[in-house]
């Protein structure tokens, strides 16, 4: 049977060459069509046209910019991100930030006239009730909702990205075990990046039909098989995931110059992780597993551990 061809389209992507938006950047590239992606960063052009797409260097706060960069897509990616180290600034509101760039995008889709587009959303979006900090993507998807209904919007909704699990690294070796204020006792869904570009490109070459939501996983874990398979790769196979008081990594966060309200945000959302509700909706539209399984991720888990 003959497959059916794909018809090539112009599509820009927001995210710069992000974990995300460079593998699928790269995958669009390759099936043949024509790729735009912005970037704040003058230096990141060389890069991005190294890679056979157009580079759109502005920001996410100009609407003007970005609506004539969308102008003429057939196909818009859209994902807030902050600048790095955003989650330490004592002056920024993570929350009203993100939501911010949300509605610039908004305005911005409207004034270009572009009729689909696939938002990064989150786990999580599905309510802005008892999900900590994640509540700016029930925030961002409700904005884009407000568009006019010839408007198709697919909302891709990831689970815990691998690489946070980075996080773990310092207390793995200031306390020989990974600390944090919940341990799942079911299997908590993670996801690979390049399972998100991966979905995110089938997704772009899909029918659009109105309002979408998809999750997006790539395996299923709990706490204790995380650790035995982290601690394994680290060659530390005894590693102990161990639950610790919210205060207590409050506290630390704030120590290590976290903003408070952002810290506040974080344990709220791994509160919601705990009891699992943070889960509900995600295990009601449970996805087909990607391809890039924790035990991957452990070896470069492993590197780094080893680098620092």
């Amino acid at each position: 049977m003959q497959k059916q061809k794909i018809q090539k389209m112009k599509i820009v992507l927001t995210g710069s060459l992000g974990n995300i938006s460079k593998p699928l950047a790269i995958d669009l590239i390759e099936k043949g069509h024509h790729v735009t992606v912005i970037s704040s960063k003058t230096e990141r052009q060389k890069d991005i046209e190294a890679l056979g797409a157009t580079a759109a260097i502005g920001s996410m706060n100009d609407i003007d910019f970005l609506a004539d960069t969308f102008k003429g897509a057939d196909v818009v990616y859209l994902m807030e991100a902050l600048a790095p180290g955003s989650f330490f600034n004592p002056n920024l509101d993570v929350v009203e930030a993100v939501t911010k760039i949300g509605s610039n995008y908004k305005q911005a889709v409207e004034q270009s006239g572009v009729k689909r587009a696939v938002h990064l959303s989150s786990i999580g979006a599905h309510t802005d009730v008892g999900v900590g900090m994640l509540k700016f993507h029930y925030n961002v998807e409700n904005l884009l909702k407000q568009l006019p209904e010839d408007v198709a919007i697919k909302f891709m909704r990831p689970v815990g990205f691998y690489y946070n699990m980075l996080e773990f690294i310092r207390s793995i070796k200031t306390q020989g075990v990974i600390a944090t204020n919940y341990n799942a006792a079911y299997k908590e869904p993670w996801v690979s990046p390049l399972d998100i570009a991966a979905v995110i490109s089938e997704e772009i070459e899909k029918p659009f039909d109105g309002r979408e939501v998809r999750y997006i996983a790539s395996d299923e874990k709990t706490s204790d098989e995380i650790a035995a398979i982290l601690g394994g790769a680290i060659g530390k196979p005894d590693l102990k995931w161990v639950a610790i008081p919210d205060d207590q990594l409050l506290q630390g966060m704030i120590a290590a110059g976290m903003n408070p309200k952002t810290a506040q945000g974080l344990i709220e959302m791994n509160m919601a992780r705990q009891s699992g509700t943070l889960f509900e909706d995600y295990y009601l539209n449970r996805p087909t597993l990607g391809k890039v399984k924790i035990a991957d991720f452990a070896h470069r888990f492993a590197t780094i551990y080893n680098q620092e």
